[in-house]
């Protein structure tokens, strides 16, 4: 009998070796096919045999580059964050688990055209080749990666529609009883940092080649994103931005045609107030004249406590609306949104490789790029903009910007709008289109869509002060180029302070008995041209007036960032802008001595080391930034979500990847990243494009093989550098 168990343990001992082997050579294959070149900015250029061979180089390189953030990635979307940080993310955890399971994700996997397959079983072998060639990397809690573990992560942008859901409001039920509200049967009757990005689009008749252009301008996190270029020999060519672990190019371009996504203001997402009830024993919810049952299953998650891991248990219920993801005057409520990962990914990759206006408007007829707007620009001529793709078809007598009544089948979703439906724009004769997540309405000028042709769930119909400054710097001004493009989307003049500054002024030269303390520092703001740059104090003055009032002013309610601050310019009490701009003197004299510390001081950019939330630290070394944040109307927005306790302020998010690319016989573009490429303190390209950034001076792409060629600090196959 032993002999006999021996002799089972050396052959399952044999398979397990012979599986292993035979993945090894599968992993060694891939990187045969594929060459992966770096040029002088350290940006990696994938050329495979095959779109499975470049996304296996293309993995393997991000992971080289910051594995880190590959890593951390998958942790947050399949609902794992809690075993490293601890019971505070539970209910981050359980909201990935509530719209998809393991079991789910596989599923979803499995049912995958062959074509998604094969790139979800590369992306896989890419990072699972990478680690096992550098065993020195230890991962922080996944040490293998799945070919279904895409499915949580679909689309590009930052954590997707599903971080809309808020997880305070799922921690209140579930902090509650944690139980669905039943009523008896018979009672039943039928001032942070704003996020953003811009995309603008110009056509050839304002270029001086003829050729349109396209400004890629997302405001992410820093370092959210990496730069890449992915080539196949089955015809994908596409560079751009990455976010980490993701196998398609999320904003770039090939050399046909040019994307670029700004976070939208389309209704995507619809909370279903649910009646439940309890039958023998059995939970129910209404729906029209009928009781569903309530579907119900029980997550686990295991969370970090010093040293050990604990568990804990959740029910979790569904009705045919969605997940039930909180309580809204003790009763359930659903919330619905786009999940469709399968479809989500394959418009994520192939719209990577349309070569022209009609491919890429089929590909949007797959409708599941739900968090986003596009701006396009193409080499026939082509000018476009999308607002949404992912648009529920809804019965406007009902108010969706709050939950419905989901027992009442008339609220339902009745399928989508098609594209065409869509708010859409396709080469306005003003020949430009510009969205800073404002209004659809002011795209392109007098030839923008009406708000009447449309449902008003398709856009809020709300300015800021990023749009307003983009359409005064287009109106009326041609002869383009690249350089030109990138010193328009730079621009240093703030609209916010226009309104804002002028009502301070006049405040205290209105008050009857003035504070002398004040009138230099006043003087310092009535003459100023409302610009940004590293030198001036008034920009200092004004981005701390602003912030502060933003945070302590009486602010009234319901209002948008650039109507609060017409309130603060026009509105507000008089006395209360002076005692505002008090503190702010106090502030700034209690942190640096003086009021009259010029912008480039105070406004620093400070990368130390490879961690995802940075240690910043005011006696380390940094550089001056001129830039100044979105919610003034810069375009090129800079700004910061944490300070670590510092007194000076240190960018977090904003301009991170951009682009400028210019479609012609040859397309050309030049982008710029805030740091570098890698990752790694230790790498050249961790911080060598910092003084770039601040200076404004963009590198060129190298798009095509030659220039890459030329451009080559090192050539070599997954595993062998």
């Amino acid at each position: 009998m032993r002999l006999l168990f021996f002799f089972l343990f050396i052959s399952l001992l044999s398979c397990k070796t012979e599986q292993r082997t035979t993945e090894v050579e599968r992993w060694e294959k891939h990187a045969a096919n594929t060459t992966i070149i770096r040029d002088d900015f350290g940006v990696p250029h994938i050329y495979g045999k095959s779109d499975a061979d470049a996304v296996f180089g293309l993995l393997y390189a991000q992971c080289e580059d910051d594995f880190n953030r590959v890593e951390q990635n998958y942790i947050w979307a399949t609902g794992r964050l809690a075993e490293l940080e601890g019971e505070s993310a539970l209910y981050s955890d359980l909201r990935a688990r509530m719209f998809m399971s393991r079991e789910e994700a596989i599923a979803n996997y499995e049912n995958s055209p062959e074509w998604l397959k094969e790139l979800c079983n590369a992306f896989a072998d890419g990072i699972n080749y990478y680690l096992h060639t550098h065993p020195e990397v230890q991962p922080k809690l996944l040490e293998r990666f799945e070919p279904w573990m895409p499915m949580y992560f679909s689309e590009g942008s930052i954590g997707g529609d599903i971080e809309r859901i808020s997880t305070e409001k799922i921690k209140a039920f579930y902090e509650g009883t944690g139980k669905l509200p039943v009523v008896p049967e018979e009672e039943l009757t039928t001032f942070e940092e704003p996020g953003g990005s811009n995309g603008i689009a110009i056509s050839g008749s304002l270029t001086q080649s003829g050729n349109p252009m396209l400004l890629i301008n997302p405001h992410t996190s820093f370092y959210f994103r990496g730069e890449v270029h992915a080539v196949s020999e089955e015809g994908l060519n596409a560079y751009g931005a990455v976010t980490w672990g993701q196998f398609f190019i999320y904003q770039g371009f090939n050399e046909r045609t040019g994307w670029m996504h700004t976070s939208t203001y389309t209704d995507v997402m619809d909370e279903f107030v649910e009646t439940t009830v309890e039958k023998g024993g059995e939970l129910f919810y209404r729906y029209g004249d009928e009781l569903r049952p309530v579907q119900s299953s029980t997550v686990t998650l295991q969370y970090k406590e010093g040293d050990s891991l604990r568990s804990r248990s959740f029910p979790v219920y569904r009705t045919h609306h969605g997940p039930v993801t909180h309580l809204q005057d003790g009763k359930a409520v659903a919330s619905a949104m786009m999940w469709d990962p399968v479809k989500a990914l394959e418009q994520s990759y192939t719209r990577t490789k349309q070569q022209g206006y009609k491919g890429f408007r089929e590909m949007m007829d797959i409708r599941t790029n739900s968090s986003n707007n596009t701006v396009y620009a193409d080499a026939e001529g082509n000018i476009a903009y999308f607002h949404g793709n992912f648009i529920p078809v809804r019965d406007e007598q009902f108010d969706y910007e709050k939950p419905v009544d989901g027992s009442d089948p008339a609220t339902d979703w009745q399928g989508l709008h098609t594209v065409d439906e869509n708010i859409l724009i396709l080469n306005p004769a003003n020949g430009w289109i510009q969205n800073c997540n404002s209004t659809p309405y002011t795209a392109a000028l007098e030839n923008s869509p009406k708000r009447e042709d449309y449902p008003g769930y398709m856009s809020i119909d709300r300015e800021n002060f990023r749009g307003v400054h983009a359409i005064r710097l287009l109106t009326d001004r041609e002869g383009y180029t690249i350089d030109s493009l990138i010193k328009l989307a730079h621009d240093p003049k703030l609209p916010a302070f226009e309104v804002l500054i002028p009502g301070l002024v006049s405040a205290y030269d209105a008050a009857p008995g003035r504070d002398s303390d004040l009138a230099e520092a006043i003087d310092t703001l009535r003459v100023w041209n409302y610009q940004t740059s590293k030198n001036s104090v008034a920009m200092t003055l004004a981005h701390y007036y602003g912030t502060h009032y933003g945070a302590k002013g009486n602010r009234p309610q319901g209002v948008s960032d650039m109507e609060l601050m017409e309130y603060f310019g026009t509105s507000s009490p008089v006395a209360e802008r002076l005692r505002i701009f008090s503190e702010v003197i106090a502030r700034l004299k209690k942190d640096f001595g003086t009021w009259k510390m010029p912008w480039g001081e105070v406004n620093r950019y400070q990368r130390l080391n490879g961690d995802i939330m940075q240690p910043f630290n005011d006696d380390a070394p940094s550089i001056p930034i001129g830039f100044a944040s979105g919610r003034w109307g810069a375009l090129a927005a800079y700004g910061a979500r944490y300070h670590n306790n510092t007194k000076k302020i240190y960018g977090t998010r904003g301009n991170s990847f951009a682009a400028v690319v210019e479609f012609g016989p040859r397309v050309k573009a030049k982008s710029i990243l805030a740091g570098g490429q890698s990752g790694d303190p230790d790498s050249p390209h961790f911080d060598d494009q910092a003084q770039r950034y601040a200076d404004i001076q963009w590198k060129d792409v190298a798009y095509y093989k030659e220039d890459v060629l030329e451009r080559a600090e090192e050539t070599y196959h997954p595993g062998q550098r």
